[in-house]
């Protein structure tokens, strides 16, 4: 009897002393290996305290910018850093060469203009523009309106903005862009006001639609003919008015300093702009996705994958209702298979995948409201769930003073792209090919534009069931972006065999490559010989 009962203590003795190991490394491994499933969204309970205000090395101006301080942001999740190396479906991939930029090839920015460059010389009058379109598309308008003004010999009154466009945004020049930096950075090139003289408010004036992509004869002869008979000319357009290619090196040099100089944005766009890039840094390396799947884009292009019925047709009515968009009638399949639809929601997920992104990677979504909000950008973060925006890095009080202006949104989201370590834009519009020329400007940073004509055809190749998502799919996706990561070309020039206005609608718009005109070789130290 007692040695049955020494039995049964030494078993009781077995079965406890297992039960504490076991609960001893549940604890352990509990507390050293956090679990951030790829497949699941997470949960954005527990804010991230960010650096306080005095901490943003960007911060300027602080009587000016006062309402920066610092709010606690809400539901910021603080994410793993991406891990050095990926188990991907091609292979180990280093992630170091995810985010290396292409060499630069020793190309440095060359704006300074040649010594035969002088002042302005005296003004023979007075242009007035009226910018048209979005941010982006006015600010390459304003850009071209500063070289229109110095060729013609004209003093630029200060711009401006659209109001009436698609956005309805009230806001002035000086809402959007530094005013007085614009004007005494231009000073040597162009004599900038902020507005006509009092007897001249009220005058008659020539109000022209300057002809698309005109070259230097066309300004100094037809426009500035015009000065004998008035004294201030109104463009009611400005966007393409200026050609791409053939133009004097110090106009189109003029055209960068315009551009990467002197059009920067207001002060106080400028500090919540570079306190999201710091928010974001929070994070690690992080890729600014240009994601263009709002309803404006979706209704003007026709585009119509990955939406229901009722969607597809709550946008050909929004389509057919704004008149000044010609084409009513589209082919969303055709116009897809030819590349010209923005990335869906899931094909970006695909994409990102099928480059060697992990899971984990920080992406910033720089666009406006997603048509139809988390119905359609579930597929992307259930791959990428480190999703972030302005909206969810800043606090509503932070935005307050931008929201209900989509310029001066779209200018937060600017920023945050042009410092990105990777920008990706899901369409080639005014605001990727912007970005893109920034970046190349910069330095040639890492800019990965989408062959969405190639892609659609692996998309559909895997919807219908005759292609994987895995190693075949990553290395075909991988050799047809190889060379398009943004490293260092010439502008390209028209499509051979186009004529007349498609032949200058075929170039490569000067904003998205400003190679060669102003990016030169960095002059490498000569080396005396003993």
């Amino acid at each position: 009897m007692q040695k049955k009962r020494w039995i049964a203590l030494t078993a009781l003795r077995k079965v406890l002393t297992c039960a504490i190991c076991s609960i001893a490394l549940v604890a352990l491994f509990s507390v050293h290996v956090p679990v951030f499933p790829s497949s699941k969204v997470p949960n954005f309970s527990d804010p991230f305290k960010l650096p306080t205000q005095h901490d943003i090395k960007y911060q300027k101006l602080s009587a000016e910018q006062s309402w920066t301080l610092e709010l606690a942001p809400p539901h910021l999740l603080k994410a793993p850093l991406p891990s050095r190396k990926l188990d991907g479906s091609s292979g180990t991939v280093e992630t170091d060469k995810l985010w290396k930029p292409p060499p630069n090839r020793d190309f440095v920015p060359c704006v300074e203009p040649s010594p035969n460059y002088t002042s302005p010389t005296e003004s023979r009058g007075y242009l007035l523009v009226h910018t048209n379109g979005g941010l982006n598309q006015m600010r390459a308008g304003i850009c071209d309106m500063v070289a229109v003004a110095r060729i013609i010999n004209a003093t630029l009154v200060i711009p401006e903005l659209d109001k009436r466009s698609f956005w309805k945004d009230s806001s002035n020049f000086s809402d959007v862009f530094d005013e007085d930096h614009f004007i005494n950075a231009l000073a040597d090139d162009v004599k900038i006001i902020t507005k006509l003289p009092k007897e001249l408010a009220t005058g008659t004036r020539a109000v022209k639609h300057f002809r698309s992509w005109s070259g230097m004869d066309y300004y100094q002869e037809e426009i500035a003919s015009l000065w004998e008979e008035y004294e201030v000319i109104r463009a009611a357009k400005s966007d393409s008015r200026l050609a791409n290619n053939n133009l004097p090196l110090d106009i189109q040099k003029l055209r960068c300093r315009a551009c990467y100089e002197a059009l920067r944005f207001a002060p106080q766009i400028e500090a919540m702009g570079k306190l999201l890039v710091d928010r974001m840094r929070s994070f690690g390396s992080y890729i600014a996705l240009h994601l263009r799947f709002e309803e404006d884009m979706l209704a003007f292009s026709g585009c119509t994958q990955d939406l229901s019925p009722a969607e597809a047709d709550e946008l050909r009515i929004i389509r057919e209702n704004t008149s000044y968009w010609k084409e009513k009638e589209i082919d969303p399949i055709e116009r897809r298979s030819k590349g010209f639809c923005p990335l869906t929601p899931k094909e970006v997920g695909i994409f990102l995948s099928a480059l060697g992104y992990p899971s984990n990677t920080p992406i910033y979504i720089a666009a406006g409201k997603i048509y139809g909000g988390d119905s359609h950008m579930a597929a992307l973060r259930s791959r990428y769930p480190i999703l972030m925006s302005k909206e969810t890095l800043a606090s509503v009080e932070e935005l307050e003073p931008f929201t209900n202006h989509a310029s001066q949104m779209a200018a937060l989201d600017y920023i945050v792209s042009v410092e990105s370590d990777v920008f990706i834009p899901s369409y080639s519009g005014n605001m990727a090919r912007a970005v893109e020329g920034h970046r190349r400007f910069l330095g040639h940073r890492k800019t990965i534009s989408p062959d969405r004509k190639a892609l659609v055809r692996l998309f559909d190749k895997l919807e219908h069931g005759t292609l994987k998502d895995g190693k075949n799919l990553s290395n075909r996706v991988i050799e047809m972006h190889r060379k398009r990561q943004g490293s260092p070309r010439k502008r390209k020039g028209p499509i051979s065999g186009t004529r007349g206005t498609e032949r200058f609608r075929s170039e490569e718009p000067f904003y998205v490559n400003p190679l060669p005109d102003c990016l030169c070789k960095k002059e490498l130290p000569m080396q005396t010989t003993l």
